[in-house]
């Protein structure tokens, strides 16, 4: 399958990689399914990282009680490693945002970042079908 037709929201994964230092961007379902991912990294990586990261969220949402109550709905889970980070939101229904970044990263910067991103996928997630006037609805264009 072509990557171009399976990657359609990866320019705007892109976006969040003008920070400095950011290094790639992946959407995922909550099943561990990748639905789109930055330029910089591969179809395969993006997969396997789509998995993991799925895994991780779970994890971190079933933690909530500890950090207050158990219905405590999960935000956000931030993952520092030696030579970087990887930040993960919630982008909307059954779907999440990663980021990963070096140790140089902005990390307030790249936060905003994915925000905004997430307000724009939330608009382009749950948009309609778009259709020409008058073509792809039964009935249209017929006057009775």
């Amino acid at each position: 399958m072509n990557d171009h037709m399976t990657n359609e929201l990866g320019w705007m994964l892109d976006e969040v990689l003008k920070v400095p230092e950011a290094r790639h961007a992946i959407l995922l379902s909550a099943d561990g399914m990748l639905r789109s991912h930055s330029q910089g990294i591969s179809r395969d990586e993006a997969e396997r990282q789509a998995a993991a990261l799925s895994g991780l969220q779970s994890i971190s949402r079933s933690t909530a009680e500890f950090c207050g109550e158990e219905s405590s709905p999960w935000q956000q889970t931030l993952v520092e490693f030696t030579d970087g980070y990887v930040f993960l939101v919630a982008a909307g229904t059954g779907a999440y945002l990663a980021v990963s970044a070096t140790q140089h990263v902005d990390m307030e910067t790249v936060t905003y970042r994915m925000q905004k991103l997430v307000d724009r996928l939330g608009k382009e997630l749950t948009s309609p079908p778009r259709h020409d006037a008058g073509h792809g609805r039964p009935g249209a264009g017929v006057s009775s």
